[in-house]
């Protein structure tokens, strides 16, 4: 069997991955900030991660993951002047900021919950690690790579790009940075305390007025968004660990600071594989407020938006989200999660009748292959696409199977339910929805949609429109795609 390979942003190629410390995985992600309720954009990633530290988990390795919470430092603009996040929405919402940060924590694990994403080990937060990114600091300052300026510190990227290769993340070229800032940059608020506009803050000084501000050698003050995740990260995994991951939109200047920051204090990229999720748009578009085209992910589940045909479950999310490569751009529309939808509802139908098979004398079908053809795609940098279209496969036999026109004896049926176990529960993290009732349903409702597509086939209209409308009137809402119908509870 091939090596685990994984794509490395680092280095921009496939690696053959193996941990630094035998049989011990340590695998830091970037969390969310915590200032509002969990939309569709916040959901990939995690089912990501939880992919991948399933599939290591799989191959033998214990997975230490952990994922933080930020809840003070993230500015608004993402840079280092404005206000704070939690701090704006605490302020609208008139409470403190920990009533915030706690309100929004709790509601990002309960969608991750209902979508079967697995808790990290460690989730530290922010505002409990101000501490250890004051040490952090005070031991850049002392490498005369920060300095103080007007009681916060900026990291001095200048000083660093020296000896540094400043960039070597997100491919940018420090000359055309520095070139790109000018005075047009220095003009911005609070860019006059700087050396240079690409100079980041490391702490930064309080306002009277600001609520979360901590005492430090500099005074009042609080620590800058990149810094905490450079401090969170050493104290769990190490000055260096096996895998840093978050999406494409923290690769500059989030990921990019947490590598200067780490070399600068400890003398070493705080990881060794760098691993990326493309983004999610709608419709072809990018999520943006000012598109008003932004979809929460308890919205999604109830259906309550209006870009929404229909409510779509947890699982028929998960399932959307793994049909596509994690580094390619994942498109939603309705007609991608109805087609989801169905799809899911062909597995776990194949799953049922699976379940009630009965063993032949012999086999005239086998499925080791398609064992070994989902072991080489999720080796060949987590090809869940791959893996679903062999599970599909499998579908197809099991039908087969059922309908007898192939035959499986008890070895080939154990190896069968296996192979679903191993890769649709244990490593994409499916589950079935809903009770042993539910699942009934699924398969009858599959029963009646096949029916009904047989029935237009045979241009047999009134047949097919008598199967929707019953199916209505029983509470029932049938929705015809491209790629066929789809069902949901009126």
């Amino acid at each position: 069997m091939s090596k685990f390979q994984l794509y490395n942003t680092l280095t921009r190629k496939l690696e053959d991955f193996e941990p630094a410390v035998s049989g011990r995985v340590g695998m830091y992600v970037c969390g969310p900030t915590v200032y509002g309720p969990p939309h569709l954009g916040h959901t990939r990633g995690p089912i990501l991660f939880d992919v991948l530290r399933r599939f290591m988990e799989q191959q033998g390795w214990s997975v230490r993951f952990v994922k933080n919470i930020t809840d003070v430092g993230h500015l608004v603009g993402d840079g280092d002047e404005g206000e704070d996040k939690l701090q704006k929405q605490a302020r609208l919402e008139q409470i403190e900021p920990m009533e915030v940060a706690q309100s929004y924590t709790d509601a990002y694990n309960a969608v991750m919950d209902k979508m079967n994403v697995r808790r990290p080990s460690i989730e530290p937060k922010a505002s409990g690690h101000i501490i250890e990114q004051i040490e952090m600091i005070q031991t850049i300052l002392s490498k005369g790579l920060a300095y103080e300026s007007k009681g916060s510190v900026y990291f001095d990227v200048a000083a660093y790009a020296k000896d540094h290769h400043y960039g070597e993340l997100s491919g940018r070229v420090i000359e055309e940075l520095m070139a790109g800032a000018g005075e047009q940059a220095r003009s911005l608020e609070g860019q006059e305390e700087k050396r240079n506009a690409n100079d980041f803050a490391l702490w930064k000084k309080a306002s009277p007025e600001h609520i979360m501000q901590w005492s430090s050698p500099w005074g009042k003050g609080y620590p800058g968004w990149h810094i905490e995740c450079s401090a969170m990260s050493a104290k769990y995994l190490g000055t260096q660990f096996d895998i840093h991951g978050g999406g494409m939109d923290l690769l500059f200047p989030h990921h990019e600071g947490e590598i200067a920051q780490s070399c600068a204090a400890h003398g070493v990229n705080p990881a060794r594989f760098w691993v990326h999720h493309n983004m999610i748009t709608i419709n072809g578009q990018k999520m943006a407020k000012s598109l008003n085209n932004g979809i929460l992910a308890e919205d999604l589940f109830s259906g309550n938006h209006a870009l929404l045909a229909q409510p779509y479950s947890p699982m028929t999310l998960r399932f959307f989200v793994l049909q596509a490569h994690y580094r390619s751009t994942l498109d939603f529309s309705n007609d991608a999660l109805q087609a989801a939808q169905k799809g899911l509802q062909r597995m776990q139908a194949a799953w049922k009748t699976a379940q009630g098979l009965k063993a032949s004398a012999s086999s005239s079908l086998e499925m080791a292959d398609l064992h070994q053809a989902c072991a080489e795609a999720m080796r060949n940098d987590l090809a869940t696409p791959q893996v679903i279209a062999h599970l599909f496969e499998w579908a197809r036999r099991i039908n087969l199977v059922n309908d007898g026109r192939e035959t499986l004896d008890q070895a080939g049926l154990d190896q069968a339910l296996e192979l679903f176990r191993t890769y649709y529960f244990e490593v994409l993290g499916m589950q079935l929805e809903g009770s042993g009732d539910d699942q009934g349903l699924v398969s009858a409702m599959q029963v009646l949609l096949d029916l009904r597509a047989q029935a237009k086939a045979d241009k047999n209209y009134a047949l097919s429109d008598s199967i929707r409308d019953r199916l209505a009137e029983a509470g029932f809402q049938i929705k015809d795609g491209k790629d066929g119908s789809s069902w949901s509870r009126s």
